[in-house]
Formats: structure tokens, C-alpha cells, sequence
């Protein structure tokens, strides 16, 4: 009996197995065979978490790992999985192609089902698209406006100069085990305060609020961090799980609360006229007009992304900009001379200087090319279509698209591309100070109707983070024992590792930051 049962069992897997096959390689007739990934599992897979492993998965991270190293003949390449079901994945590295993309809402919807993930609290502007996305752009649009800006600026500065003045104090010297250490704190301080209109402190860790369990920093930063436990496994498995998922669903718990608490304190505070996020957020939650108005859930899903996107991809990028810095010290050198020039007497910067911190600018730019903080911008084809693309010789070939098909912008690819950028993989802010550098193939806030809104915001406050730590301190690499026989190499390689969760993340940056005399 138990032999019929393995028999029937076993044929049933071989012909699951066949089946798949058999539908794997008529999705890449239906490709032309275009080159690319053949894998067993997609990017998209739990399998994906255990990193690239050739035959069986790309790896999470592999859009960032291969730069544009996998596109040979054209700057389109492809990823085709097998199992559950096969997968087409085209990824495009063609600037033209992706401004083509970008432009054609219709042909080149959001794939919205891929961010279903991210509604964990409720319905927001990145799990979006047509006329539900328009409502929450016309929503949040006014709040990201130049007085705002000058808000970013001005809490940046106060912010960093806690940093010096309440942390660091009369330290001539500081190591940290982990650059983030610093810049998360940061980022989350001024989305809160600039955003949010909560101002927080450096010290806000220290004792946990009546009522919650973690603080708002430990829960932010675990949700954020931790995000593809909640990817892959329900509320239930989390709280009967290992010890890291149940202080995961803790932390979204948590988190859940203290948005509750925000919001119920600004809907009881006096009114008063304000220039934030929130404040837009909350005005079109109460407002009568049906067309614009936000529902309970729908302004708490926007709070959440607004806080993770608004605070993870500034802390990583300058964590990254930090250690670029530490390796390449004429550059450092070149920053703090041109910093020196603009600011007279060592005075904090303004919001009207930041013009013309230009080198500055060109900085954090270069960063965002080498380490664009969204490595995958997917699209879905709306329609049967074509997308022309280019390669290294100057030809062009069209490319037939169905309907249906995953089309993602290879962001890497495209910043690593030598049509675009001469010696791509070199850290060259100077290449950012011409006027004729090529804007449509530098994407790391995405492009077209969909571009980020935040942009200015970021800038704003990368710019003013930057320019304040480097004209005190010089940066460098921390000097640990244990890697003391490694090559200025090896040291690059340790140092510059990534993850990619919802955005491109720092494993570990040890810096050493000098005070300049």
C-alpha cells in the first residue's frame, strides 16, 4: 500500500516537474532565447534570501551584484525561473528604452501586485497606481515645497549639532562600529521633525514611553530593517516564531500604536498653520470632499511609507557617501576646500548657501550613482509592445514585449553603463560639475509621472548632513585588528557589502571620524 502511495506520489512530481519544464522552455522561445538568468527560483523567492546560487537563484541583490556586467550584446538581459510557475523578468539598462518606460504609464504600468506587501497598515502612494495613486500625489504634492525645504534644512542643522555638541561633546576622535549608527538617527530625526512635526532627540532611546514596549526609534528601525520577515510569513507565524521574528511583529505592533498616537495628537493639538507632510496628510483625512479625502487606513499606510522611505534611503546613502569619502581622500580634500570657500569663517551653512555647494552636490550624486538606493524599478507590459534598445557598437534592435511581462529598470546597470559614463565603476564627483552629464541615464529617484516626490527633501538634507560633518571632521577608515593583513582591496570589498531590502543597504561601514584643526 504505502509502495502504490510512493509511486503515485513520485509520478505526480515528475510530471509537476515535466510540466514545468516543458513551460519553462516555451518561455524562452517566446524571448528569442535573449540572455540572461535560467534559474530554478525567481529573485522574488524565499530561495532568493540565500544569495546568488548559480542554476537555482539569482539572489535578492543580484540587480547590484552584476552592475552591467550580465548585458553583453544588448542592454536588455532577461531572468527566467521555473518553479512555481515560469517567470519572465526582462531588466533594461538602455536609457532611452527606460525614459521610453517611464513616460508611457499606460504601456508601462506599476506591477501594484508586487507591493501589496507594503499595505501592512493600509493603502498608500507606492502601492498605487492610475487614479488611487493620482488621489495620493495631489494629496501629498504641496507639502514638499520650498518652505518646507528650508524646514529640512534647519532641522538638519540643529540635529547635527546635537550630534556634536550632546554626543560626541569634546571628543577629538570618534570610531563607530557602524556609520548608521549616526545617519539613521539622523534621517529618522528629520523626517519626524520636518515630516511629522515630532522632534526627537538623541536621547529618545533611553527611556521606553508609559504603555509601549519599545521605543519609536527601535520599532521604526526594526520594521524597516526586518521588513522581509513580514514579506514572507503572517502575523501568526511571526508571534510563534523564532526569537528575531517575534521582535519583528513587536515592532510593527508597536509602530502601529505610535502612528495611532500621532495622529490623535495632532487632531488634538491647537491648530496652527504648518508647512509638514502630516499636516496635508491629516487635512485630507477630514476633509468633506469625497475626491480627495483619505480614510483612516488610507492615512495611516502613507504615515508608514512615508517614515520608512523618508528616512532609510538618506541614512543608507550617506553611509555610503562617508566611506567613498574615507578611500578616496583627494576627493575628501577637494569637498572640504570647496566647503571652506563657501563658508566664511566656519559658520553653519544656510538653506541659501546650499546652491552653491555644488561639490557637495556633485558628492552625493556620485554616491547615488554607484549606490542608486532603488536597484529595481518594475513595470509590467500593459499591452503587446516593443522597446528599442542599444548597445556598446551604436546598433539598435526591437525587441517584442507581451503583454503581461515583468519589465524591470536595471537601475546599476544603467549607472554602470560606458555608453553613459566614462570609467563608471571610478568615484568621480567632478563628472556631475559639467553641464553636459547625461540626466536620463541617471535614475536613483526613478523618472517620469512616478518620480519620487521627495527628491528636494532628500537632497536637502543629504546635502546638509554632508556638508556639516566634513567641514569638522575628516573621515576615514576605523583600523580593527583583525583585518590588519587585508589589501586596501579586500578592505573596499568588506566595507562596501550590501543587502537589498526594501532599499540598497550597508552590512557594515566602520568609520573613524578626526576633528579638523
Amino acid at each position: 500500500m504505502l509502495g502504490t502511495l510512493g509511486s503515485i506520489l513520485f509520478s505526480c512530481i515528475a510530471l509537476y516537474v515535466i510540466n514545468s519544464l516543458v513551460k519553462f522552455w516555451s518561455a524562452l522561445r517566446s524571448i528569442g532565447h535573449l540572455s540572461g538568468y535560467r534559474v530554478a527560483f525567481s529573485q522574488h523567492s524565499l530561495v532568493s534570501l540565500l544569495g546568488k546560487i548559480r542554476g537555482i537563484t539569482p539572489g535578492g541583490n543580484h540587480f547590484f551584484e552584476d552592475k552591467h556586467d550580465t548585458f553583453q550584446e544588448w542592454d536588455i538581459n532577461s531572468v527566467v525561473s521555473a518553479f512555481p510557475e515560469p517567470l519572465i523578468t526582462l531588466t533594461v539598462a538602455d536609457a532611452d528604452a527606460i525614459k521610453e518606460m517611464t513616460s508611457s504609464r499606460a504601456r508601462f504600468p506599476k506591477p501594484v501586485f508586487q507591493y501589496k506587501v507594503l499595505t501592512f497598515f493600509g493603502r498608500n502612494i507606492v502601492a498605487s497606481e492610475g487614479e488611487e495613486w493620482k488621489k495620493y500625489r495631489k494629496i501629498s504634492a504641496p507639502a514638499f515645497s520650498d518652505r518646507n525645504n528650508k524646514l529640512v534644512w534647519d532641522e538638519t542643522i540643529l540635529i547635527v549639532n546635537s550630534l556634536f555638541n550632546d554626543v560626541w561633546k569634546d571628543k577629538d576622535i570618534i570610531s563607530l562600529d557602524h556609520c548608521v549608527d549616526i545617519t539613521l538617527p539622523i534621517a529618522l530625526a528629520v523626517i519626524s521633525a520636518a515630516g511629522f512635526g515630532k522632534r526627537s532627540s538623541w536621547f529618545d532611546d533611553d527611556e521606553i514611553p508609559n504603555g509601549h514596549s519599545m521605543t519609536f526609534k527601535q520599532s521604526l528601525h526594526i520594521a524597516s530593517t526586518d521588513i522581509f520577515f513580514k514579506f514572507f510569513f503572517s502575523g501568526t507565524i511571526l508571534r510563534y516564531g523564532t526569537a528575531r521574528m517575534r521582535n519583528v511583529q513587536i515592532a510593527f505592533d508597536e509602530l502601529s500604536l505610535y502612528i495611532s498616537e500621532m495622529i490623535k495628537e495632532r487632531q488634538l493639538s491647537e491648530k496652527v498653520e504648518r508647512y509638514d507632510l502630516f499636516s496635508s496628510l491629516l487635512e485630507a483625512n477630514s476633509d468633506d470632499g469625497e475626491e480627495v479625502r483619505l480614510t483612516e487606513s488610507e492615512l495611516r499606510g502613507n504615515i508608514f511609507i512615508y517614515l520608512i522611505a523618508g528616512h532609510e534611503t538618506t541614512a543608507h546613502t550617506l553611509c555610503f557617501t562617508f566611506a567613498l569619502l574615507a578611500f578616496h581622500e583627494d576627493e575628501q580634500e577637494k569637498l572640504y576646500q570647496h566647503i571652506k570657500s563657501i563658508l566664511l569663517n566656519g559658520q553653519n551653512p544656510s538653506y541659501e548657501d546650499m546652491p552653491r555647494l555644488t561639490y557637495s552636490m556633485a558628492v552625493f550624486y556620485e554616491t547615488l550613482r554607484l549606490f542608486p538606493p532603488v536597484v529595481n524599478i518594475p513595470k509590467v507590459a500593459g499591452e503587446d509592445t516593443v522597446l528599442t534598445v542599444g548597445n556598446v557598437h551604436g546598433e539598435k534592435r526591437s525587441f517584442p514585449i507581451a503583454k503581461g511581462t515583468r519589465v524591470a529598470i536595471n537601475t546599476p546597470g544603467l549607472h554602470f553603463n560606458p555608453r553613459y559614463w566614462d570609467d563608471p565603476t571610478s568615484f568621480k564627483p567632478s563628472r556631475f560639475l559639467k553641464s553636459d552629464w547625461n540626466r536620463d541615464a541617471f535614475l536613483p529617484f526613478s523618472a517620469g509621472a512616478r518620480a519620487c516626490l521627495g527628491r528636494r527633501f532628500f537632497e536637502t538634507e543629504g546635502i546638509a548632513v554632508l556638508t556639516m560633518l566634513v567641514s569638522r571632521y575628516k573621515i576615514s577608515i576605523k583600523q580593527e585588528p583583525q583585518f590588519a593583513g587585508e589589501t586596501i582591496e579586500q578592505c573596499k570589498e568588506r566595507v562596501f557589502r550590501t543587502s537589498n531590502m526594501l532599499t540598497l543597504t550597508p552590512v557594515r561601514v566602520p568609520l573613524t571620524f578626526t576633528r579638523r584643526t
